[in-house]
């Protein structure tokens, strides 16, 4: 991660949470303050003990809390956001098989999320496990399931998966896999859950029809960001928030800005959420991606085009980091690498006017009436 000075940023580096909120973090401005299922912010101050023994730091850190200093906000650091598995599960018990724990369960590696559940009951939550995931309902009876604030995400197991080897991912990839099948498995069993959460968990199962040759869980982890591309035009907060625009559109994003936490450590005492951004852009609507932010940089490759590591700052990608973006990239990539192969020129080289002139007749979007730069 840059820090926030690297680009004149706001949200990059270390980026605290101050409370623990659980459900939608950090809101930014423009945020609408709501979540699925049509529950407000929950806003709640949860300073939850990060000990073995609470108050014991000699007892060693609970499982989930990474080590490490916390540092100054706005600072670099290294780390990349928290990975999970997106699961598709079912509520139709023709179609569904368990979801078996893994083989070295240990309920112990979940206090954290009990501590968290402790602290809601005490505030008098009605805690349901929609405070677990985000699960969003799909045809024939069967649900996409995403993370929540203690979900299927683990903070700080993700870093090294940018430069790891094949089989250093396989190994990232299963213990991760471990973690989530513990999660929802702790959820469903645990007497410290409580009874609404553990009754609504047992109605979902894995799919005998989905996933069949791995046993209904999903062939790929959920990578939400890896390496980042340094290249002709770095697309940074300025774009994004609609501050600046990019030249040489070659598509549009919207998505808000959503940074899922990177690590959660020990500061002031209790456990912190770090690096945790979410809510959206200022208010900004779409916004355009330049083609500078697919080209690398012409003196260290000129027959490349990047369309998912694009080049842009830690949090800009936090926004661009959806499949349609990646769609449009991939659409406008190809079409200029025709144009680059015609000319016989380098995909740095390709002229502007050509490039945007057939991208139009193709339907590609290129510019939206908000994506002009604030004043």
């Amino acid at each position: 991660r840059e820090g926030n000075a690297k680009y004149g940023e706001t949200y990059n580096g270390i980026h605290y949470t101050e409370k623990y909120t659980p459900r939608t973090g950090h809101l930014m401005p423009g945020s609408n303050g709501r979540v699925p299922g049509g529950q407000g912010v929950w806003d709640r101050d949860f300073p939850l003990d990060p000990y073995v023994v609470k108050g014991d730091p000699a007892s060693g850190l609970l499982p989930l809390v990474n080590a490490g200093e916390s540092g100054n906000a706005g600072d670099p650091a290294p780390g990349v956001q928290a990975y999970c598995y997106r699961l598709c599960l079912t509520t139709d018990p023709a179609n569904s098989r368990p979801i078996e724990p893994p083989a070295d369960y240990d309920p112990k590696r979940y206090e954290l999320v009990a501590r968290f559940i402790e602290a809601c009951l005490a505030n008098g939550d009605d805690m349901d496990l929609r405070w677990f995931s985000k699960h969003d309902a799909l045809p024939n009876d069967k649900w996409d399931f995403n993370t929540a604030t203690f979900g299927g995400n683990l903070p700080g197991a993700s870093w090294a998966w940018p430069e790891a080897s094949y089989a250093e991912r396989e190994k990232i990839a299963r213990e991760h896999e471990n973690y989530h099948r513990g999660l929802l498995h702790f959820l469903a069993t645990d007497p410290r859950v409580p009874e609404k959460v553990r009754t609504d968990m047992k109605r979902f199962g894995l799919p005998k029809d989905e996933f069949v040759d791995t046993g209904g869980w999903p062939h790929q982890i959920y990578v939400r960001e890896a390496r980042r591309m340094i290249g002709t035009l770095v697309l940074t907060e300025h774009h994004t928030f609609g501050r600046e625009l990019a030249p040489n559109s070659i598509g549009l994003g919207s998505y808000g800005t959503d940074v899922h936490e990177i690590r959660r450590i020990v500061k002031d005492g209790v456990v912190t959420r770090e690096g945790k951004v979410a809510g959206g852009r200022g208010g900004a609507g779409p916004y355009a991606i330049g083609y500078g932010a697919i080209t690398p940089k012409p003196e260290e490759c000129e027959n490349l085009l990047v369309t998912f590591a694009l080049s842009a700052s830690h949090t800009a990608f936090a926004s661009l980091r959806m499949e349609p973006v990646f769609m449009i990239t991939s659409q406008s990539a190809a079409t200029a690498a025709c144009l680059a192969i015609d000319a016989g020129v380098p995909v740095q080289q390709v002229e502007e006017i050509a490039l945007r002139k057939r991208l139009l007749a193709d339907g590609q979007v290129l510019e939206w009436k908000s994506s002009k730069p604030k004043p």
